[in-house]
């Protein structure tokens, strides 16, 4: 979302942007300490040495060899040289915000941790997003699962919510994570393709797991192409326990929900706003923050009593389940608003270390067995990335309460800890730091009862590897179901081992045979006689003990599972496309822009020129940008203004015509001043528009046409808040 140029420029702005008032809480206070600001400050070297030059280094004489003495350059550029530590293996591209939490009602019957009983206090947070198979430098728009963590800085500490945009995962076990990362991504003989998952190698994996079959539905679904990191949910994807202060557990599964609704894009647009704007995610949160459009998600719980551990068709510690609301709805608790962009992205977006195994007294784990082994792996991923176990003294992962215990030194260490003692019992320091009671708050790890024999086997209850993903399958939109049968159909066209795709059909016949008989004709191949049973086994395994075993009572549909049953009364942060030229109406333009930024959209004039146009009556108005920079992919609707001169120009204007051919091919809403038809009348689709203007066929097409009026922009905003318009996109689909 393109913010409009300051008037002010340099140091004005700069000390207009100093003064400007912040959210103040508790994490942004406990940051002011390592926060610097350069502006009117003298330059210095680490140590504090005052600095005389810095733009020559020293030598023997001017044009003399350089001096190994020079200690300045030595700084300088060995802290240059170490700027870069080493990326994330996985979520390496992502972008961040602080924020806070505030709770609606206190939970002490399930948790007795502090900021879920606290309805008075906001509890700071730091969220990362992020794309999971790419690199840094990858594209915001690759059909990925999205990464949703949250650090809620607590008065007992930093709890964790490390999440997904997916409820579920590929595997069950955290032993085959490693295998599951190496072959999504780029493969190791010549490292293409860049982020994403469309080749051999990922394909023989998951056809040889059945277990992924429920996580590939929703990869190839549209939850892995969202319109914006605020238009996407939240999930925790593994069970946790909740105690409460009698030390009762409960079952948890934890969710985000986004007020503005839950959107993507279409494939092809995700394709084309990878070349125009691969930062596309990154900027619109930015800019959304930037610009007071705050994102808004609120905290729900699905809560189970621990004696319905074993109600269920599946298993709760089973990481590739998800628990259908009807069978337990979700209990909204809390609202998350982020309010502040990091001031540096190393040092915050960058540095902030998460961990599945923080959390807060009220708050343990199950024995998920992937759960489980995240536990190691995040500790040991910080360990190296971060150079070392100071990793929680970097500001952005330090708590905002004070830490004593006897850990000591190794890299990077910042805290000077006084005195003799570093263990513990002692005497000589009055047992400090002394460890706290449960009845005080000490974490207490939940009292489970295991009898069992060590071994490497998994529960029979985790075989149904096909009801679930049959089941989001049948949830989903006609649009989004022909949107999964076109995912699969590129992915598997791109595969070029014939034996991957016939193996993988088997799979996709197990989910659902329609499914499997479209992609089987798209990929020009014949279905196999019997479906894939192919996975690993222990080597000393009986097959027949790891064969995938069908569900009983599961339910046939979910309406949470599709997004068409998403919020749909907004239209706060859209950005609407106004295609303008010079003899424009001025008083339509302004009826339109008005109505739509009254109700929280963004609208950006776009002209064949820069700058500015001259309206009809002769009066200049401000152009966001030219069709040269502009792309109907970066907007989520268009209007057309009118004005004889104007309209004869964008008829003519072959950018202006692609850029609406664009917009209709990606099932965008389109409005056209009533004067403006003939600029219609150019495109591709000009045929296609249905005859009937009422509201019902605008709401069913997303064409309208009319005066600019109130309520035009009544049926415009009403319009724009269904996002998109899939139901034209096969019957009408066209090129652009």
């Amino acid at each position: 979302m393109a913010k409009t140029p300051s008037p002010k420029m340099g140091t004005e702005a700069a000390i207009d942007k100093q003064l400007a008032p912040q959210p103040e809480n508790a994490k942004t206070q406990s940051l002011a300490q390592h926060t610097a600001d350069a502006a009117g400050e003298q330059m210095n070297t680490n140590t504090g040495l005052p600095i005389n030059d810095d733009q020559n280094s020293l030598k023997a004489g001017d044009r003399g060899p350089s001096l190994l003495e020079d200690f300045l350059f030595r700084e300088k550029m060995t802290h240059f040289d170490h700027e870069r530590i080493p990326e994330r293996v996985v979520h390496a591209r992502g972008s961040g915000a602080h924020g806070v939490f505030k709770l609606y009602k206190p939970l002490g019957e399930y948790t007795k941790a502090a900021f879920l009983n606290d309805t008075e206090t906001e509890t700071p947070v730091f969220v990362r997003f992020s794309t999971v198979a790419g690199s840094r430098g990858s594209s915001d728009l690759a059909r990925d699962v999205r990464g949703f963590a949250t650090k809620f800085y607590t008065t007992e500490g930093n709890f964790d919510l490390v999440g997904n945009n997916m409820p579920v995962f590929f595997i069950q076990d955290a032993i085959k994570f490693p295998d599951l990362i190496h072959a999504v991504k780029p493969e190791p003989d010549n490292e293409i393709p860049q982020a994403a998952s469309a080749h051999d190698t990922f394909w023989d994996f998951i056809s040889l797991m059945p277990e992924s079959a429920h996580m590939v539905m929703w990869a190839m679904s549209d939850r892995a192409l969202p319109r914006s990191l605020r238009m996407m949910e939240g999930f925790g994807v593994h069970t946790f326990r909740l105690i409460n202060a009698e030390g009762k557990s409960s079952f948890v599964k934890f969710h985000w929900k986004p007020l503005l609704g839950v959107h993507s894009v279409a494939w092809d647009e995700a394709q084309n706003i990878s070349g125009k704007d691969p930062d596309f995610h990154r900027r619109d949160l930015w800019d959304a923050i930037e610009s007071g459009n705050f994102p808004e998600y609120e905290l729900g719980l699905q809560i189970i009593p621990e004696e319905d551990e074993f109600k269920y068709d599946f298993d709760l510690l089973d990481s590739t389940k998800l628990v259908p609301e009807e069978l337990v709805p979700v209990q909204r608790v809390g609202k998350l608003t982020l309010n502040r962009n990091p001031d540096n992205f190393f040092a915050e977006t960058e540095q902030v270390a998460y961990h599945i195994g923080h959390v807060v007294p009220g708050i343990d784990f199950t024995n998920d067995p992937l759960l489980q082994g995240r536990l190691f792996s995040y500790t040991d991923t910080q360990l190296t990335r971060l150079g070392g176990p100071n990793f929680q003294e970097i500001p952005i992962n330090r708590p905002i309460v004070p830490v004593h215990n006897n850990q000591r030194d190794g890299f990077m260490r910042q805290t000077i800890n006084r005195g003799k003692v570093s263990y513990n019992p002692n005497l000589i320091g009055n047992n400090d730091p002394q460890q706290v009671k449960e009845s005080a708050g000490g974490f207490v790890s939940y009292r489970e009862r295991i009898e069992a024999r060590k071994e490497r086997l998994r529960n029979r209850s985790f075989f149904d590897h096909f009801s679930q993903a049959r089941l989001f399958l049948n949830s989903q939109s006609d649009p989004e179901r022909n949107h999964i049968v076109d995912a699969l159909t590129f992915e598997l066209g791109k595969v070029k081992t014939i034996a991957i795709r016939e193996r993988m059909l088997g799979i996709l016949l197990q989910i659902d045979k329609g499914l499997a008989t479209q992609v089987a004709y798209g990929l020009r191949l014949h279905l196999p006689e019997s479906p894939s049973t192919n996975q690993s086994i222990p080597a000393d395994g009986d097959p027949a003990d790891y064969q995938s075993v069908q569900a009983e009572g599961t339910l046939a549909k979910s309406e949470a599972l599709s997004m068409a049953n998403t919020v749909k009364d907004t239209i706060k942060s859209r950005k609407i496309a106004l295609l303008t030229a010079d003899g424009a109406d001025a008083a339509s333009i302004k009826v339109v822009k008005d109505a739509l930024v009254a109700e929280g959209a963004t609208v950006e004039l776009i002209a064949p020129r820069q700058s500015y146009i001259t309206a009809a009556d002769d009066t200049q108005i401000i152009v966001d940008q030219s069709f040269l920079t502009a792309a109907s992919v970066l907007f989520d609707a268009v209007y057309v203004a009118g004005g004889t001169n104007a309209v004869a120009t964008l008829e003519a204007e072959a950018n202006a015509v692609h850029f609406l051919n664009e917009a209709f091919k990606h099932c965008k809403p389109i409005a056209v001043a009533d004067d403006a038809l003939q600029v219609i009348g150019a495109t591709y689709f000009s045929k296609k528009i249905p005859s009937d203007f009422s509201e019902a066929s605008v709401l069913r097409e997303g064409i309208l046409v009319g005066k600019a009026d109130k309520n035009f922009t009544n049926l415009l905003i009403k319009m724009i808040g269904q996002h998109r318009f899939w139901e034209r996109e096969k019957p009408r689909l066209i090129p652009a």
